[in-house]
């Protein structure tokens, strides 16, 4: 998932981008409850949401808040975020692994009180395939049979797809090939269960309805745009009684100072992400009881447009990397703990390899650039690189990348700011000759990572295609060897950071969250980050 500023895990289909801002003006409403009591929990959260709409969110700023609306058939243990049941309370696998079958509890219900069914599991996982709906996450479906080719529209019938109802409380599941992470899938966001009677009613606007359906433990109780998103307990969940908090609110806070003076003053109990806290304080924070690091599946990169030149030369792109001296930047301008990256995929990675990318090699940087024809820089165009306003990390970075480039090749680029709507619409239309990104995973495998970059994957968003990288993904997915699958997925890395690359690796995270135990628990650090809201709580008053 694309990460917020800096926080896994992405910009919409340019055909949702005008919805989702149409959306964020107009949820400027309560939709019931008590907007003036004082929340349970404040949370900040980052930049506005873009959507809270499954089959849309990418930001992790959404998906925080998505994962409080709506579930899957599995959900994430809050101490391991292994995938546990959710809807669903059992599954059983085919000794081939290729088919699945999932058992709804016997007593669920939106939060209206109408009972979820299987036809609602089946509509959702539809939905989010269908062209028509543009979601950039479509591919977490593609291991269903049939379900890549209704996608792309080869198929119109999609009964062929390998999901269907059984009654009203199974669904069967057909896989193409054994996939050791489809249980993380069915937790994550994209293959949650939402409202389809709202959302037929009013395709377009049907997170405005009133009474807003939802099958997670929190109702969306008023979004407040620049201000607030608040959620309420859902009395109809099936785990209510174990929700341990009635009101959640999130804020869409971006300044670090803002967010500390915010958390110090007691007015917001939880910072998620390392960049809302102020850089030059981190060394002193640091030190503190209610500062939390932990191992974090989360790299940051930078994406290159292929498509424009010079950088659809592989020697420029592969100097632009041999550029960048990635200790200074860790060293000198993030300083949180952070490693340098030379490949994608973090290290630790469950059931990888590592595959080894582009060091630091200025005097190789200019003969690759000299050989594509720019001799010291010579006729090389001002280019731009993109970056969000959110937070000041990006830019300082941007600044001595900036330098560096300067002064090992002699070229010249010019900073491009803009607001993170703005950022990620232009990035996902190929607006813009280099861009920083980060993807945080969604599950504890090289394939959250590497299948970014196969050809027809919505968040790609470089411009690259490669016959050679997607045939060895489609043949790494396919084995149940995991020995052998691991040094496929090696090579098809190997392919993306030292011979290709459409991006640069720049850094690996370290997880950050920022809450005091002494008042709040039910927060555990995992890999992934993860955190389900109705297992978090307050024990004091702040």
């Amino acid at each position: 998932m694309t990460l917020p500023a800096p926080g896994s895990r992405a910009a919409l289909a340019s055909s949702c981008f005008g919805v989702c801002l149409a959306l964020a003006g107009l949820f400027l409403f309560a939709a019931c409850g008590s907007p003036d009591r004082k929340a349970d929990i404040v949370i900040i959260n980052g930049a506005n949401p873009q959507t809270l709409d499954p089959a849309l969110a990418t930001g992790v700023e959404d998906l925080r808040i998505v994962s409080a609306l709506f579930e899957g058939l599995a959900r994430n243990d809050p101490i391991t975020a292994a995938p546990i049941p959710g809807l669903a309370e059992k599954w059983e696998i085919s000794p081939d692994g290729l088919t699945y079958t999932f058992h709804l509890r016997p007593h669920l219900w939106w939060s209206q009180g109408v009972p979820i069914t299987a036809d609602d599991v089946v509509y959702s996982w539809r939905r989010a395939l269908d062209p028509a709906t543009a979601s950039e996450y479509a591919g977490q479906l593609f291991y269903i049979t049939n379900a890549e080719a209704f996608a792309t529209s080869k198929i119109k019938d999609f009964s062929l797809v390998g999901v269907h109802a059984l009654g009203s409380h199974t669904v069967r599941v057909q896989l193409n090939e054994p996939t050791a992470f489809f249980l993380d899938l069915c937790a994550f966001q994209t293959l949650a269960v939402v409202p389809r009677q709202a959302i037929e009613k009013d395709p377009d606007h049907w997170l405005l309805s009133k009474n807003l359906p939802t099958s997670g433990p929190y109702l969306l109780d008023s979004w407040r745009l620049n201000d607030k998103i608040r959620v309420r307990k859902n009395p109809y969940y099936w785990d209510a009684a174990h929700t341990k908090t009635g009101i959640i609110d999130f804020l869409p806070i971006t300044v670090p100072s803002t967010a500390l003076n915010l958390y110090q003053s007691g007015q917001a109990d939880i910072i998620w992400d390392r960049d809302y806290l102020p850089n030059e304080l981190l060394d002193i924070l640091s030190k503190r009881s209610d500062f939390h690091t932990f191992p974090y599946l989360a790299t940051y990169f930078l994406r290159i447009n292929v498509t424009k030149p010079p950088f659809n030369d592989p020697r420029v792109r592969q100097a632009l990397a041999l550029a960048i001296d990635k200790r200074l930047l860790v060293q000198k301008i993030t300083r949180g703990g952070e490693t340098v990256a030379d490949h994608l995929t973090p290290d630790g990675t469950a059931h990888g390899k590592t595959a080894h990318g582009l060091g630091y090699d200025p005097a190789e940087a200019r003969r690759l650039l000299a050989q594509a024809g720019y001799p010291n820089g010579k006729g090389f165009p001002v280019f731009d690189y993109l970056i969000d306003t959110a937070g000041h990390l990006h830019l300082d970075l941007a600044i001595e990348i900036q330098r560096m480039w300067e002064k090992d090749l002699g070229i010249h680029m010019q900073i491009r700011q803009m607001e993170k709507q703005a950022y990620l619409y232009a990035q996902n239309n190929l607006n813009y000759d280099i861009s920083r990104s980060m993807w945080a995973g969604d599950y504890n495998d090289p394939n959250t990572f590497l299948d970014l970059f196969r050809s027809d994957n919505g968040n790609n968003r470089t411009g690259w295609k490669n016959d050679r990288y997607d045939a060895l993904m489609t043949e790494a997915n396919r084995q149940t060897d995991l020995t052998r699958r691991a040094d496929l997925l090696c090579q098809a890395e190997t392919l993306l950071v030292r011979d290709q690359l459409p991006i640069i690796p720049i850094y690996f995270f370290v997880g950050l969250n920022y809450y005091n135990p002494a008042h709040i628990q039910g927060i555990h650090s995992n890999i992934v980050d993860t955190h389900p809201y109705n297992d978090i709580y307050r024990i004091a008053s702040r």
